[in-house]
């Protein structure tokens, strides 16, 4: 069987596919053991596990987790919520023996569309595994929004990886969102960090109740909608936590169907990649490199 591990905002979910998943806050997650896969399967049944961890923005090929410096990460400093889970996750994989990738976030020096650049970090990891997920289902033309804790939304165009609109940048998600003007006064002023901004800029934290999910799909249909203009032909989804309850609100403003998955796509999505590097000599995935070396027999 073959293991896709997302490391999520607010949780880390494992999945062998539909029927063989789990999941642990990020504060369990910091007593996470190798033997805990075996709510999956028996341990010695795993071929391969794909993961994310973190942003991923040290490397930009799906490459073993032994050729990774700092487990492929510039920094832990910057946009998001530190717990250790993550970080103890990916140790625990790399010293268990059993053979495992790590898929690189979307940043300036991946193979996107060049104008994505302008921004220094453009998805984190698992959100290629939701692209791979839906790619498979509707096809190689898609737009896809990942909406829960935050909104990340990406393009795909002839089966490959374009860009993509990171959660500081544009939407908020139910915590998390851009930086605006109030917030640039806090920071400013030393009340409270970039970061703690970050994190407290979400839909949760700005808007009233009843506000908070028109502003979730209003927002998600303007990142869906500029992503189109790159490929208008693409079909659109939704994936995350939020997407069933945005899915008809999102619908309405584009004008068109949208295929919704849920809070399962990232992990199925890297299953699939574990699948593909470790049964098949591919060399890229969304257009995205696989490193030399990673099919199962080599190492």
């Amino acid at each position: 069987m073959y293991i896709g591990i997302d490391h999520g905002t607010s949780a880390m979910r494992f999945s062998g596919g539909e029927g063989h998943r789990f999941k642990i806050s990020r504060e369990e997650a910091v007593r996470f053991e190798i033997g805990d896969l075996s709510a999956i399967c028996p341990i010695g049944e795993i071929q391969g596990i794909a993961l994310s961890y973190s942003m991923g923005d040290n490397f930009s090929a799906i490459s073993p987790l032994s050729a990774l410096a700092n487990r492929g990460l510039i920094s832990r400093g910057g946009a998001g919520k530190h717990t250790g889970g993550g970080t103890r996750v990916f140790d625990q994989v790399a010293k268990s023996g059993i053979p495992a990738v790590a898929v690189p976030g979307l940043h300036r020096r991946s193979p996107t569309d060049p104008r994505f650049r302008v921004y220094s970090h453009q998805a984190s990891p698992e959100k290629v595994g939701i692209a791979f997920r839906v790619v498979r289902d509707l096809g190689g033309d898609v737009v896809v929004s990942d909406i829960s804790s935050n909104t990340v939304t990406l393009l795909v165009a002839d089966g490959k990886l374009r860009g993509a609109l990171d959660a500081c940048i544009f939407a908020p998600g139910t915590e998390h969102g851009a930086i605006d003007v109030e917030a640039i006064r806090k920071i400013d002023s030393g009340e409270i960090s970039a970061n703690e901004a970050f994190l407290s800029a979400g839909v949760n934290h700005t808007l009233p109740p009843e506000e908070r999910l028109p502003a979730l799909a209003l927002f998600a249909a303007m990142e869906c909608a500029a992503l189109l203009l790159l490929n208008p032909r693409a079909r659109v989804a939704l994936a995350g936590s939020m997407a069933g309850h945005v899915g008809d609100m999102v619908s309405d403003l584009l004008g068109r169907k949208v295929t919704l998955y849920d809070e399962w796509c990232a992990a199925d999505g890297l299953s699939l990649i574990a699948e593909q590097v470790f049964s098949g000599r591919i060399t890229e995935i969304l257009g995205l490199p696989v490193a030399p070396g990673n099919h199962i027999s080599t190492f």
